[in-house]
């Protein structure tokens, strides 16, 4: 073999340069839009009416055996008192409003309808509410539907003009987000929470969010 055949063979093969690989742009959570948010609560109204209905039922059936005589006509039927109505039916209907929403938020931030549109509410330090955290931001997202409520009453006195204007209220919430700065609704900047609309590659599910929990502990 000649030495120029054995330089030759000596030589290091040389190797192509690996291309520099991409890594994806991570997505980062933006402020939720008012029609995503109006949306998830009409998701979550649905679920909410039903189990308003629920305990309303059974409380009226508790109510009517402890304090009504029943009768076997209809000319004898007879209202629940307005102490129950006032003292145990309406706290209850209040309780259940609290412990759904502070249940989903604690656990996830996200309800079922908030979990559809991948919507996730958290404290301004990025952290899952707690009970109190939970309750100021409720009773925030119903101090303007209660006030214009008031005033439609007021103003018209009919049930039809007291629900409208509660209605207006709430709606006012999250047309509020239009002229803030920020974007954030009424009840965020009263309770100093936030609502985020989550990226994709980030977004937890609500039965992923119970696992994970679950793991952790």
């Amino acid at each position: 073999m000649s030495k120029s055949t054995s330089k030759a063979s000596a030589k290091p093969k040389l190797q192509r340069k690996a291309r520099p690989t991409q890594t994806p742009e991570i997505e980062e959570p933006t402020i939720a839009s008012p029609t995503e948010r109006v949306i998830a609560i009409v998701y979550d109204g649905m679920l909410i009416l039903a189990l308003l209905f629920l305990v309303g039922t059974v409380l009226t059936v508790i109510g009517t055996l402890l304090t009504m005589q029943t009768g076997t006509e209809s000319a004898q039927a007879q209202s629940l008192p307005t102490w129950y109505q006032n003292f145990i039916m309406t706290p209850s209907f209040i309780l259940t409003l609290v412990g759904f929403y502070g249940l989903f938020w604690r656990r996830s931030g996200q309800t079922l309808g908030m979990q559809t549109w991948r919507l996730k509410t958290v404290n301004n330090s990025g952290h899952l509410l707690t009970w109190k955290q939970s309750f100021r931001r409720i009773l925030a997202a119903c101090l303007m539907p209660l006030l214009c409520g008031l005033i439609g009453s007021l103003i018209g006195g009919s049930r039809a003009v007291l629900l409208l204007s509660a209605v207006f209220g709430l709606m006012f919430n999250y047309i509020f987000c239009l002229f803030n700065r920020r974007g954030i609704a009424v009840q965020d900047m009263l309770s100093n929470t936030i609502t985020l609309k989550m990226p994709k590659q980030q977004h937890e599910g609500l039965w992923s969010g119970f696992k994970n929990r679950k793991k952790n502990k």
